[in-house]
Parts: C-alpha cells; sequence; structure tokens
C-alpha cells in the first residue's frame, strides 16, 4: 500500500479546514454523532502537534474565528437526542486510541 505523503495530507487538511469553515449547519454535536470528532478535537489535534498553540489559538484557526463568536454564531441548544448519539459514538473511539 502507498503511504500518504505530508503534501497531499497537508493539502487536504487544509481543505477540510476550509470545508468546516464553510459548512456552519454541520454543527459540532452533529459531527461527533456521526463521527465521533468535531472543529474542537481537530483544533486540540493541531495544538498537541504543533506544541506552541493554546487550546484558544488552535481553536481559533480551525474555526476560522474566536470560538466564543462560533459558538454564540452558530450552535444551537443540544437536545437530548443528540447529546445521546454522541455520547453513543465516543465510546466508539476508545478501540482506536
Amino acid at each position: 500500500m502507498k503511504e500518504l505523503t505530508d503534501h497531499a495530507a497537508a493539502a487536504a487538511f487544509r481543505r477540510l479546514v476550509a470545508h468546516l469553515q464553510h459548512r456552519h449547519d454541520a454543527e459540532n454535536i452533529d459531527l461527533m454523532g456521526l463521527a465521533g470528532f468535531c472543529r474542537n478535537c481537530l483544533a486540540d489535534w493541531v495544538m498537541e502537534a504543533d506544541g506552541t498553540l493554546t487550546k484558544d489559538e488552535a481553536r481559533e484557526l480551525i474555526h476560522g474565528m474566536p470560538a466564543a463568536e462560533w459558538k454564540t454564531r452558530y450552535q444551537s441548544e443540544a437536545t437530548p437526542e443528540k447529546l445521546q448519539r454522541m455520547q453513543e459514538s465516543i465510546a466508539k473511539n476508545a478501540a482506536s486510541h
């Protein structure tokens, strides 16, 4: 199997970030419920990989604005159903770490 190059990974990552910044309708709770990760997770991974960014700085890079501003503008109240789906999805992550 071929290995993913750093160049391709970086280009795909930038495209993913741009996509998430464009698709505000895809809320973090929905992403968590479907895939077990969200913008905040991605920002945490960037922060950990970089080693110099704060959580707020990394989240601003991924959200395209301060996370608190994104939350105010685009985040709706989580329903009990969405929270349950998120918890079930997160539980699936344990096997991959």
